[in-house]
């Protein structure tokens, strides 16, 4: 639960009055995937927004008016900062002039799947710097339960400063979807809970004037917990499906028939659908964030470490699959084998390759030998192997010339049809090719 506090104080309801008539000046620190598109919905409603990060490309890139982020368009940075509602930096002191803190910088694995947090405590140390008196801090980064409480609020109460009344301090997990066209920042649902019930209202007051819904919950660790629960459940259940498609394998059933027909029962099933494995920023890595924490208290998470074992096995039963399908068809060992892929982004129609399981695809196919090439129309450049590889140009030549295509993003653009009709085999991870009607023989699903 919060931590109990006065129910009103002359600080907050400064604050409250500064946010409402938007004067209140409002930082956002780390400008990427959810820190930008903040910005910009914060920026659009009205009020001044500094966004602060600690690269110079980024800063340099924003300044020029151009965005890295795939759901943020050029024209709208350049039009925030025109109108004097948005500017980014590298110069942390500029912190000493905001009224509210948002912080939204990377917390990713260790080698050992142990939480990073050394970003967030970064990003803290320099606002504990900087902070005046009155000044509403925020966390958005995805963390274990207990982050905000346990590590955040020492910091900031160094200086003698109480939260709940010198300062207010809460947790709104980010609910960003790359590439979600339905869903954006601004009309998905937002979860606030703060250190006392004080600053869970003052942070709620800033989260209304820009974003749709609100909903607050007894505490930043309650509130730590919602994100954890919203990413575990779509891990567990991929995890399933993954499992449920190795079992059909082996009893010669069509996996995507059977979700599919499952899919038809209107209560009580919610498809989830098979693949080469996870990718992105959230879902191969949130759910260790609770694992790790519940070890701290001797309770080991079952559910999340079986499903994580069996979606990062994925790209190895992936190849498995290829090298029978060679066999079968051609003949063909993997080291004798050139190979299209289709597709290395982590999901559908964005560019992001962050944790995407083409990348290991690719790498344990290239370790028995294959020669790869491929084809993103959102990725013009990848890294692989220690090597930087382009995305070919997508010709009649190049997908006949490969003993076999194989889809591992299902990108919009592709033309399937055309895909299948020129390739010699398919071997196809996303169900991508359902609705192609010639040359089906060619195909082999996931």
């Amino acid at each position: 639960m919060a931590r109990k506090g006065p129910s009103k104080s002359k600080t907050d309801n400064q604050l409250i009055a500064k946010i409402k008539d938007r004067t209140a000046h409002v930082g956002v620190v780390g400008l990427g995937y959810v820190g930008l598109p903040l910005s910009m919905e914060l920026a659009k409603a009205g009020f001044r927004v500094t966004g602060f990060d600690i690269l110079p490309k980024k800063i340099k890139l924003l300044k020029a008016g151009r965005s890295d982020i795939d759901d943020i368009p050029n024209e709208l940075v350049k039009s925030m900062i025109e109108a004097g509602r948005f500017k980014a930096t590298a110069d942390f002191r500029q912190i000493a002039k905001m009224d509210t803190l948002s912080i939204c910088v990377p917390t990713p694995l260790s080698k050992t799947k142990d939480p990073d947090v050394s970003y967030i405590l970064d990003a803290v140390n320099q606002i504990k710097t900087y902070m005046r008196k009155g000044t509403l801090v925020v966390l958005e980064s995805t963390t274990y339960p207990g982050t905000t409480e346990d590590l955040i609020l020492p910091l900031l109460e160094k200086k003698g400063m109480k939260a709940g009344q010198d300062f207010f301090l809460a947790f709104s997990p980010e609910r960003v979807d790359p590439g979600n066209a339905e869903y954006t920042t601004k009309n998905t649902p937002r979860v606030v809970g703060g250190i006392t019930p004080t600053c869970t209202r003052v942070a709620k007051t800033l989260y209304e004037q820009s974003l749709s819904h609100i909903y607050t919950v007894s505490s930043t660790k309650a509130a730590e917990m919602v994100k954890l629960l919203e990413n575990t459940f779509r891990s567990v259940n991929i995890g399933l499906v993954n499992e449920v498609a190795l079992m059909c394998d082996r009893l010669d059933l069509d996996v995507w028939e059977i979700i599919d027909a499952a899919a038809t029962k209107p209560f009580g099933f919610m498809p989830f659908y098979p693949g080469p494995g996870l990718g992105g920023h959230c879902i191969p890595i949130d759910p260790h964030y609770l694992s790790w924490k519940l070890k701290s208290l001797n309770y080991y998470a079952r559910f999340i470490e079986l499903a994580g074992d069996i979606n990062s096995r994925m790209p190895e039963y992936v190849v498995e699959r290829i090298t029978g399908m060679l066999n079968r068809r051609f003949a063909r060992a993997l080291n004798k084998t050139s190979i299209l892929v289709l597709g290395v982004a982590y999901k559908r129609d964005i560019k992001d390759v962050r944790e995407s399981p083409a990348l290991d695809v690719i790498k344990l196919l290239e370790d028995k030998g294959a020669k790869i090439s491929y084809n993103d129309p959102y990725v013009p450049e990848i890294d692989w192997n220690r090597s930087k590889h382009k995305s070919r140009k997508l010709t009649r030549g190049l997908i006949s010339k490969a003993d076999l295509t194989i889809i591992l993003t299902d990108h919009s653009p592709y033309d399937y049809q055309w895909i299948v009709d020129n390739a010699r085999a398919v071997f196809d991870t996303r169900n991508a090719t359902k609705t192609v009607k010639k040359n089906r023989s060619k195909i082999e699903l996931l």
